[in-house]
């Protein structure tokens, strides 16, 4: 199977022009980036994918030994990359899949040109020293309540995660997108983003990144995003006029004013 089928990948922009691929997050699919994705289709090639359990990719693109862990996601942005032949690519991840593209990036750096990486987290788990934004047992409680009742959880922690209280619009959207996926795969997939840990990838990521990081964000907090760039070689961090976890959503004009000098060669400034 290509990779068009497997993935859902869809192209638009100039054939000729630089690539630029969006990755989205947990319980999402490609739908989640029409308001960003468009105001690049003027300069860039751009690449828009469903990852496996979500909108439009095929139901065998999901393995279970190979999405066992972000590594085998981060295969799936490779393999997408190599398959259409476009490298260097700038590559835009939000969530749990800005990870997956570092990690994509660490093990393939000649097929990367930029990362963005939106609301990341390289580990969700408080530690010594390091605030992930949750305690352990609040990780274990999440995880058995999806497990116990997914759509149920769904309609809970969609609109907190959204944030945005004022547009309840967004929630619900969020909602109805977490409900699609395939909730077998969204169990397994919840348990390998929230139980990862990846802090000790982002130095080796040498890559030129973007951070952006929004206030009241339950996901990922500032101290998250601040580390992040802390740790990583060649990153900053932009902090977006925005709350809650998906400014995508919910903040379009701002987040599209931070990544767009970034991925046209001059220096972001605060959206």
């Amino acid at each position: 199977m290509d990779v068009f089928a497997k993935f859902n990948v869809v192209l638009s922009g100039p054939e000729d022009a630089p690539p630029l691929v969006f990755g989205h997050g947990f319980g999402c699919d490609q739908h989640m980036w029409r308001f960003v994705a468009p105001e690049f289709e003027r300069d860039f090639r751009v690449v828009l994918y469903d990852m496996p359990g979500t909108g439009g990719s095929a139901p065998q693109a999901y393995d279970a030994v190979r999405h066992s862990d972000l590594e085998g996601y981060a295969d799936d942005v490779l393999e997408i990359v190599e398959a259409l032949d476009l490298a260097p690519v700038a590559f835009v991840g939000h969530s749990v899949t800005a990870m997956i593209g570092a990690l994509a990036a660490r093990r393939a750096p000649q097929l990367f040109d930029k990362l963005v990486m939106i609301g990341p987290s390289p580990c969700y788990v408080d530690d010594e020293g390091y605030r992930g934004g949750f305690a352990e047992s609040d990780i274990h409680e999440l995880l058995e309540s999806l497990d116990a009742n997914y759509l149920g959880w769904s309609a809970t922690m969609a609109p907190v995660i959204m944030g945005n209280g004022d547009r309840p619009e967004l929630g619900a959207e969020l909602t109805e997108s977490f409900c699609r996926m395939n909730p077998e795969v969204a169990r397994s997939f919840a348990r390998v983003t929230f139980l990862s840990d990846v802090r000790d990838v982002l130095r080796e990521v040498t890559t030129p990144t973007l951070a952006l990081q929004c206030t009241e964000d339950v996901i990922a907090p500032v101290e998250v995003g601040e580390y992040v760039v802390a740790e990583m070689p060649d990153a900053r961090l932009v902090m977006l006029d925005a709350t809650g976890h998906c400014p995508h959503l919910s903040a379009p004009e701002p987040t599209i004013a931070a990544i767009a000098p970034f991925l046209r060669g001059r220096t972001p400034q605060p959206a």
